[in-house]
C-alpha cells in the first residue's frame, strides 16, 4: 500500500452527516500510514535446534555471596543471563528464560521448530540403535541384581537389630549394681524385683 500525502481536512461546506463522514475517514487513514515506522523486510530467523553447551545450574548452589545494590547485574545473587544482561532469581525461572521466546530471539532463533525428514528420523533411529549395547540386559541379571539388594537389605535389617541389642544393653548395664552377691540381694528382698534372665 502506497502513503498518501497527508492533507488537512476541514469541514467548510458541510450539507450532511454523510459528507462529514467522508472528508473525516479518509484523513485518518493518511495519518495512520504517516506514523507507521518503516520496519523493512522482515527478519529471517532460524529455527529452534539443540542446545550444545550444558547449563550450569550448580556452580553457585549453597555459597554464601554478599549482595550489594551498586554490584553489577553478573555479581548480583541469582542467575545471569549474559546475551539478554538480566537476573533471574531462581534455577526454575532461568531454565524458563533461556528456553523462552525473548531469549531465543536474542541469540537469532525463532520459536519455530525445523521439521525433520525421513531420512533423518530412520538416521536418529539407527544411532540410537548402535548407543545400545546389545546384550547389556538379560533376566539372569535381573535376577542377580534383586538377589543382591535383598541380601543388602537382610545385611541393613541386622545391623540394625544389634545396635538396638547394644544400646538396650548399654542402658541396662549402668543401673544394676554388678558388685552385690546374688545371696544378699535375695535376703534384702532384691532377687524378685528382675526379670528370671541372667
Amino acid at each position: 500500500m502506497k502513503p498518501v500525502e497527508a492533507r488537512v481536512c476541514t469541514a467548510s461546506k458541510v450539507n450532511s452527516v454523510e459528507s462529514v463522514a467522508i472528508l473525516i475517514l479518509p484523513c485518518k487513514t493518511d495519518l495512520f500510514q504517516l506514523h507507521m515506522p518503516d520496519r523493512g523486510p522482515p527478519v529471517q530467523r532460524q529455527p529452534l535446534k539443540h542446545r550444545d553447551y550444558e547449563v550450569d545450574l550448580e556452580s553457585r548452589l549453597g555459597k554464601t555471596q554478599v549482595v550489594t545494590p551498586i554490584a553489577p547485574l553478573s555479581q548480583q545473587a541469582g542467575y545471569y543471563c549474559s546475551v539478554c544482561e538480566c537476573v533471574v532469581k531462581d534455577s526454575a525461572n532461568y531454565l524458563d528464560h533461556i528456553n523462552g521466546k525473548k531469549h531465543q530471539r536474542a541469540l537469532g532463533m525463532s520459536m519455530r521448530v525445523e521439521r525433520a525428514s525421513l531420512e533423518q528420523v530412520q538416521k536418529r533411529f539407527e544411532s540410537l540403535k548402535k548407543r545400545k549395547d546389545p546384550g547389556t540386559f538379560s533376566e539372569q541379571d535381573l535376577d542377580d541384581r534383586i538377589f543382591k539388594q535383598q541380601q543388602e537389605e537382610e545385611e541393613k535389617k541386622r545391623q540394625r537389630r544389634e545396635k538396638k541389642k547394644e544400646k538396650k544393653k548399654e542402658q541396662a548395664g549402668p543401673n544394676e549394681p554388678e558388685d552385690i552377691d546374688p545371696d544378699v540381694a535375695a535376703m534384702m528382698g532384691f532377687g524378685g524385683f528382675g526379670t528370671s534372665k541372667k
